[in-house]
């Protein structure tokens, strides 16, 4: 009887996570989604610092065309052209920077004193590109410097006249080819504390693009622009972010409160009425306890009819051992007694038995043995029957059948009843049936009838006879275990215990009917209630 206990103790020493900690994390992986999907932040400033690489590319393009042109027409631009480039013209430019595999550079460095003045032509030239470039500045957020073949400063910023040659992405243009870095970048204003969550708030897109003309470097377009990042706009946006933030916090912590009002508290509650039902105490149903949600509620209902069975179950356990240790210690004692006097007999002169009085005690211990014998066979039909079995289907015209060539001195009629199934195997159809029958004869009876009808899912099928019926002062008792007012002929009283073990099996339940019932017989009328059978339905062995 250990083993269970044993077994659960022994599954109860594994780790399990408790329903509130399960329901704690999912809901604090809820709430830290929002910071989780800062994660993705990289890859959408990766996208913006690619926007930005394009967008500087193409007004670069503009304003080398625009340079250019200018240059075509000019008939000094001999003295502007610098090295041949590798292409005559540039071939088509994609944005490739990368903040998850380029590395970034240093600050861009300060111009330098240029080696060599710029020549008057380019000085106009850049004098004529000044107010576009700061228009474009002004519009765009971007900065440009044009520089000449040598690398110095003719236009953008207050740089003019100094040499950018130094600067490798410059260097590289002058060479012909274009080029793109990444630069540390450097604010002229405090760094908000939120802004080291994204590198792409760190850095300045630089690109460098050759000016090439007659398939000569005449210059190069520098431009530089910081890319747009989601860490400023959340900035911008601090009390929007703050107040998302809060209505997340509160509303985790009411759905935490709201899951431990309606679930956690009531599983605790249950668990305790569990553990009160296993140790034994007694747990009255509480139709008003709060359970929360409609499952959990359906099962504290559940554990209050279970413990209600088991408290019935108890009493009846309890109360049929009291009447079995009764019924058997009233023939047990008769046959002790009888058999101490035979062992005694003739044991003292003059006190011999006559061969009457042996024979009456061994007919006394024969009678006491016969009722225990009938005593232990109605205690084992009992059991069979109060164990479930499979459902089937029994017609009460094969029944009635049965009953008359089981009865043949008993006239079983039928009313109403032919057309009827019931929810019993064959077998226990027989045995609920027979019972009541046998009942009937040894009350005098020479009639049975038995009629039928169907109300709300059930069938009421009603046993009435014509013997001497049932005392009114023995109803009340009638139903109960080991009850017979037949005893000194050798009635147990578990007969009708049997039929209502057999139909409580089943769903079903036996009742005396109030006198006058459904016939004008005057013996016993019973009611026997049972769900209709349900079409399909087939007995199983």
């Amino acid at each position: 009887m250990q083993a269970p206990v044993v077994s659960a103790r022994r599954g109860s020493r594994k780790w399990r996570p408790t329903l509130g900690l399960v329901v704690l994390t999912m809901l604090a992986t809820v709430a830290a989604l929002p910071l989780l999907g800062l994660s993705f932040v990289r890859l959408y400033e990766n996208q913006l610092v690619r926007q930005t690489e394009g967008e500087l590319i193409a007004q670069s393009a503009v304003v080398a065309a625009f340079v250019a042109r200018d240059l075509e027409t000019d008939p000094a631009r001999a003295d502007l052209l610098g090295a041949a480039a590798p292409d005559a013209s540039l071939p088509i430019i994609e944005p490739a920077l990368d903040l998850t595999v380029d590395h970034s550079l240093d600050r861009r460095p300060d111009a330098q004193e240029a080696a060599k003045a710029a020549s008057p032509t380019a000085l106009a030239l850049g004098e004529r590109l000044a107010p576009v470039l700061a228009r474009v500045k002004a519009t765009t957020l971007a900065g440009f410097r044009i520089v000449d073949r040598d690398g110095t400063i003719i236009a953008g910023g207050d740089e003019v006249g100094r040499s950018l040659a130094g600067v490798e992405e410059v260097a590289d243009a002058l060479r012909g080819r274009f080029r793109a870095v990444l630069r540390a970048r450097v604010s002229k204003h405090a760094v908000p504390p939120l802004y080291s969550l994204s590198r792409g708030t760190s850095v300045r897109v630089f690109t460098a693009l050759p000016i090439l003309v007659d398939g000569r470097v005449a210059g190069a377009v520098y431009a530089s622009r910081t890319p747009n990042n989601v860490m400023r706009q959340l900035y911008g946006e601090g009390g929007k972010v703050a107040t998302a933030v809060l209505v997340v916090l509160v509303a985790t912590l009411g759905i935490a409160l709201v899951f431990t009002r309606a679930i956690a508290r009531p599983i605790h509650a249950l668990v305790a009425r569990a553990v009160a039902l296993g140790q034994g105490a007694p747990v009255d149903p509480d139709p008003d306890a709060r359970f929360g949600t409609r499952e959990i509620a359906l099962l504290g209902l559940s554990l209050d009819a279970m413990a209600l069975q088991l408290r019935e179950r108890s009493d009846y356990v309890a109360t049929f051992a009291s009447h079995v240790s009764h019924e058997l210690k009233t023939p047990l004692t008769a046959i002790r007694g009888a058999a101490e006097l035979l062992r005694d007999d003739g044991l003292e002169p003059g006190a011999a038995m006559s061969a009457a009085e042996r024979r009456r005690f061994l007919d006394n211990i024969v009678a006491d043995t016969a009722r225990l014998s009938a005593l232990l066979g109605r205690l084992r039909e009992l059991a069979r029957a109060e164990r479930p079995g499979a459902v089937g289907i029994a017609s009460l015209a094969a029944i009635v059948s049965d009953l008359r060539l089981r009865f043949p001195d008993l006239d079983v009629r039928t009313e109403n009843a032919d057309a009827w199934t019931l929810g019993l195997s064959d077998e226990k159809a027989g045995i609920v049936f027979g019972h009541l029958a046998d009942n009937a004869t040894r009350h005098g009876a020479a009639v049975l009838q038995i009629t039928a009808r169907a109300t709300a899912g059930h069938l009421h099928v009603h046993v009435v006879d014509d013997g001497t019926g049932i005392a009114e002062r023995d109803r009340a008792r009638v139903l109960e275990p080991f009850f017979t007012t037949r005893r000194v002929e050798g009635g147990t009283g578990m007969g009708l215990g049997i039929v209502q073990a057999v139909l409580r099996a089943q769903g079903g339940t036996l009742e005396l009917a109030a006198a006058g019932g459904v016939s004008s017989l005057g013996g016993a009328r019973f009611e026997i209630t049972l769900p209709l059978a349900r079409e399909g339905e087939t007995e199983h062995a």
